[in-house]
C-alpha cells in the first residue's frame, strides 16, 4: 500500500478544479448539491483516515490502552512511518473536533441572537429592523422562517428591486440554503483542502436563489440590479452559514450570468 494508505487526506486537493467545473458548467442548483456531497464524503473519509492512522499507528507506543491486536503487523507495515504518522493523528483528529464544534456553536449562537433581535417585532414572514447598516439576510428555524431586512436596506433600493430581493431570500429559506452552507464549513474543518468546495458552495447558492428570484420576478436586469445595489452598500450577513442577496463575494460574476 504505501502512501496510498493517506489517499483520503490528500485527495481533496482535487477540490479545486472541481468547484471551478462544476460552477462554470452545472445549474446552480445540481452544482451545490454535487459539490455539498462530495465535500462531506471527502471530509468524512480523511476524517476516518484519521482515525484509523491514529490506531494503527499508536497501538504498540508504552500506556497506549489499545488492545495490540487492534493493530496487526502487517497493517503497520503498510503504513509509512507508522508511529509518527499515528501520533501526528492523536493530534489532528482532536483539532478537527475542536474546529466542527466551533463551527455548531458559533452557527447555533449567531442564530439565537439574530432571533432574539427580532424580539417584539410583528410575527411576519418579513422582518424590518430599525438599522443605518444596509443589510439582509434569511433566517430559518424558530416559531417560523424569517426574512431579516433593515431600513438602510430597503431605503436604498427601488420597489421591483425589493421585490427581487424578498424572492432571493425566499429562495435560500425553501431550498434550506442554510444546511449546505454548514455542511460545507464543517467540511473544510475537518480538512483544509477543502476550502474551495466551501467557496464554491458559497457561490453557487447565491446563484440559486438569484436564478429562482429572476424566475419569480420574471426580469432578470431587476434581479441583477438588486444584487448589484446591494453589494455596493451592504456588509453582508451576521453569519457566514445564513444566506443573504448581498454576501461578500464574486458579485460581478453572478451579475453577468444573469446577464449573459
Amino acid at each position: 500500500m504505501g502512501v496510498f494508505v493517506l489517499l483520503p487526506l490528500v485527495l481533496p486537493l482535487t477540490a479545486w478544479p472541481v468547484a471551478r467545473l462544476a460552477e462554470q458548467h452545472l445549474h446552480p442548483r445540481l452544482a451545490t448539491r454535487l459539490l455539498t456531497g462530495t465535500a462531506a464524503l471527502m471530509a468524512l473519509c480523511s476524517t476516518v483516515c484519521l482515525g484509523l492512522l491514529m490506531v494503527v499507528g499508536t497501538a504498540q507506543l508504552p500506556g497506549n490502552p489499545l488492545p495490540d491486536a487492534w493493530s496487526d503487523p502487517e497493517v503497520r507495515e503498510a503504513v509509512p512511518y507508522d508511529e509518527v504518522v499515528g501520533a501526528a493523528a492523536v493530534l489532528v483528529l482532536p483539532a478537527v473536533a475542536a474546529l466542527c464544534g466551533r463551527t455548531l456553536w458559533r452557527h447555533g449562537r449567531l442564530r439565537r441572537r439574530a432571533h432574539r433581535a427580532l424580539a417584539g417585532l410583528p410575527d411576519t414572514e418579513v422582518a424590518v429592523l430599525a438599522d443605518e447598516l444596509p443589510y439582509a439576510y434569511a433566517l430559518p428555524g424558530g416559531t417560523r422562517d424569517r426574512i431579516v431586512v433593515t431600513t438602510a436596506l430597503l431605503a436604498a433600493l427601488r420597489p421591483a428591486e425589493r421585490r427581487a430581493l424578498f424572492a432571493h431570500e425566499r429562495a435560500h429559506l425553501a431550498a434550506r440554503h442554510h444546511r449546505f452552507l454548514l455542511l460545507a464549513r464543517l467540511a473544510a474543518d475537518a480538512n483544509p483542502f477543502l476550502r474551495p468546495l466551501r467557496t464554491a458552495v458559497s457561490y453557487t447558492t447565491e446563484r440559486w436563489a438569484d436564478e429562482e428570484a429572476a424566475r419569480v420576478v420574471g426580469d432578470r436586469r431587476t434581479v441583477a440590479r438588486a444584487i448589484g445595489r446591494a453589494a455596493l452598500i451592504s456588509r453582508g450577513t451576521p453569519a457566514p452559514t445564513l444566506a443573504g442577496l448581498a454576501l461578500p463575494g464574486p458579485v460581478p460574476r453572478r451579475v453577468a450570468a444573469l446577464l449573459g
